[in-house]
């Protein structure tokens, strides 16, 4: 399963129209994408108008692509997912995502106790107003493995239905990737989850870490429009390098001129 992200984070702020961003998701869906980011309505104004929007396209036009929205892992980001998600008729699945590694907690005087409360919170009130929740904990690969196997127990035993490992800086080579997404496994509660991966172009191309290995087995691989920048960061695997490199590979039978359709018309935007 792939995602896409439609959410602009260039220094060069440069975020397309609603137009555009529904064009595009209707070329995704016509990929064979099954799920677009349509943004985060905790921002409030413009933007959340723009995400009720694209929310309400796929609903009236009956798209099989799913829509989900990034929020930060509290109830006051999570609400207008809800309101949002009532008021077009299609559920919106929050990806709720929080801070793992000790840097992080160092920067931000963090304690455990402190996250796993947050996240029973925000998990609990999500699924409680029938909103799906995808638990994304934000530079994983560099986190305490501890750590994030007491954060996906607790958002998994709250109602989760999916977990997503990041390497948000692009710490992991592909066999570092891995062994992370293995070692988060290794509960019993956890292996229930659903698995999403979001790889970064830093390190090494993105694509590499992204591609599954016999013990990366993962349902979700999280990647940007290229030129635009669109995903929960610049720099996330390029949707045209996964998919091309996963169908040379025999592992998808996506169209491949439906991807070159959305290169073509993220570079329009520019």
């Amino acid at each position: 399963m792939k995602r896409c992200a439609m959410v602009c984070n260039r220094l060069r702020f440069c975020e397309p129209t609603v137009e555009k961003k529904i064009e595009l998701i209707h070329l995704m869906n016509a990929l064979g994408i099954d799920t677009v980011d349509i943004g985060l309505p905790g921002a409030g104004g413009k933007h959340a108008a723009g995400v009720e929007l694209m929310a309400r396209e796929i609903a009236e036009k009956k798209l099989k692509i799913r829509p989900n929205c990034a929020a930060r892992t509290h109830r006051n980001d999570i609400i207008p997912i809800v309101e949002i998600s009532q008021r077009a008729g299609i559920p919106i699945e929050a990806c709720t995502f929080i801070g793992s590694s000790a840097i992080r907690f160092f920067a931000e005087d963090w304690t455990l106790d402190k996250l796993l409360k947050l996240t029973e919170d925000a998990v609990t009130f999500a699924v409680a107003e029938g909103v799906p929740v995808m638990y994304v904990t934000e530079d994983t690969t560099r986190a305490n493995p501890e750590t994030i196997r007491a954060l996906y127990t607790t958002a998994i035993q709250c109602g989760a239905k999916a977990v997503c490992v990041c390497d948000t800086v692009g710490h992991s080579t592909p066999d570092g990737a891995g062994a992370v997404v293995s070692l988060s496994k290794a509960s019993s509660t956890i292996r229930a989850a659903i698995f999403a991966w979001t790889g970064m172009v830093i390190r090494i191309a993105g694509w590499g870490s992204s591609i599954p290995s016999p013990q990366f087995r993962v349902a979700r691989i999280r990647f940007m429009v290229p030129h635009l920048g669109w995903a929960s960061a610049v720099g996330n695997t390029p949707m045209d390098q996964l998919l091309v490199n996963l169908k040379l590979m025999g592992w998808i039978e996506n169209d491949s001129v439906a991807s070159g359709r959305v290169l073509h018309a993220g570079i329009a935007s520019l």
